[in-house]
């Protein structure tokens, strides 16, 4: 399996994209949240894709740098459905306020031409706390991570039977989400900046952590790999540097710090 880092910025980035990406297993391909608008489809070119072949969506939550680039790709999805250009299905995944908000924005925003395919051909699918399901023929578990701003789901995926990822969404770790991170051999996890500029950035008033907590977590449950993204964008060109010189104080396994549109293969 490959993991594409579409984009690894916060909210409110302009140096780089917001955090999304995309997991690949051959030709097939799993999409985990949206980015803030249509730079999606610049992404996706980008990183090598083609959009059509986002044929499994999942959205962890509904802020904006999350969930709006999902507005384009439900309006081209149905569009070319439209137009006989788009073959077999779509399913875009989330936890029930999710799934209520895009089916609502879809409605208002687009013609009956387009939503006439909603629950017949793209299919909006509402998992549940503790739900596994087949994507991309793996097993993936899905859970809320019982957010305190906005509830949000993170996932474990099996990557094969000896290996699994899981995906802790972009907040800090909450004991919850112990049971499934725990064993896992890659964590993604959202590192706001660094813990020296705490003070210059204030993570903890926006609910996030610093590079010194995610690599103090990912010590403290042996995990192999974990990747940090969802930063500020003040240095780009230092990032990886900064952050590893920091890091590697607190964690002694594979740290790393992708740029948007790195590949690593699982």
């Amino acid at each position: 399996m490959r993991l594409t880092l579409l984009g690894t910025g916060n909210a409110l980035v302009t140096e780089c994209y917001n955090t999304c990406f995309v997991l690949s297993d051959g030709n097939r391909h799993f999409l985990v949240d949206g980015g803030g608008g249509n730079a999606l489809l610049h992404q996706l070119k980008a990183a090598g894709f083609n959009w059509m072949d986002m044929r499994h969506i999942f959205i962890t939550h509904k802020h904006v740098d999350h969930l709006l680039g999902l507005i384009w790709m439900v309006r081209l999805i149905t569009q070319f459905m439209a137009k006989g250009k788009y073959q077999d299905e779509a399913f875009i995944y989330g936890h029930d306020e999710v799934i209520t908000l895009l089916k609502e924005l879809a409605y208002k925003l687009f013609s009956a031409k387009n939503t006439q395919f909603i629950d017949k051909r793209l299919h909006f699918i509402e998992v549940r706390d503790g739900e596994s399901l087949d994507i991309i023929g793996h097993k993936t578990t899905f859970f809320d991570i019982r957010s305190t701003k906005v509830k949000q789901f993170g996932f474990t995926l099996e990557i094969s039977p000896e290996k699994k990822l899981t995906c802790c969404g972009d907040e800090p770790f909450s004991e919850c989400e112990e049971k499934y991170a725990r064993g896992s051999f890659w964590l993604l996890h959202e590192a706001f900046c660094l813990y020296a500029e705490r003070e210059i950035f204030s993570p903890y008033e926006k609910h996030h952590s610093t590079v010194k907590e995610a690599c103090e977590l990912a010590e403290r449950l042996q995990i192999p790999n974990l990747l940090i993204y969802h930063t500020e964008d003040n240095n780009l060109a230092s990032r990886k540097r900064l952050y590893a010189e920091e890091g590697q104080r607190y964690y002694h396994g594979r740290l790393w710090i992708p740029d948007d549109l790195e590949a690593i293969d699982l």
